[in-house]
């Protein structure tokens, strides 16, 4: 599955017009996986939080279920490691892809002899590192 990431630059051959590039690649899947994670853990820790206050004798008896929600938890913490390990995968192809080098060589009029291109300014990813950190 592959999604465009469109975006405007100015055709330098019309100066007053733009024209719109799709950056090709599926950049979702990571984050749809952390999400999903994300999502899995609040339902786990709902349904343990009701097990732990409303049943707690139950669970106090049982020597199983402890064990259970132990093992449950450490499969979440190693999945969350990875959704993490992935975002940042993630976050670091969209850098690659939105760096002004790769836009500037995905631009035909960029290639002819005569043309000089500047990139202008780098993206600011400043809050995307901290979403992968935090």
């Amino acid at each position: 599955r592959l999604y465009q990431i469109p975006f405007e630059m100015p055709d330098c051959a019309g100066e007053s017009e733009t024209r719109t590039l799709h950056l090709v690649g599926d950049f979702s899947a990571p984050a749809e996986f952390f999400v999903t994670l994300g999502v899995f853990s609040f339902l786990y820790t709902m349904a343990a939080l009701v097990l732990y206050l409303r049943f707690h004798s139950l669970y106090g008896e049982n020597k199983k279920l402890p064990i259970a929600d132990f093992c449950v938890t450490v499969c979440f913490t190693f999945f969350w490691l990875v959704a993490a390990a992935a975002w940042g995968k993630g976050l670091t192809d969209v850098k690659a892809a939105t760096r002004p080098a790769s836009l500037i060589a995905a631009m035909g009029v960029c290639q002819e002899e005569e043309v000089v291109c500047n990139a202008g300014t780098t993206p600011a990813m400043g809050l995307a590192n901290i979403s992968v950190v935090r």
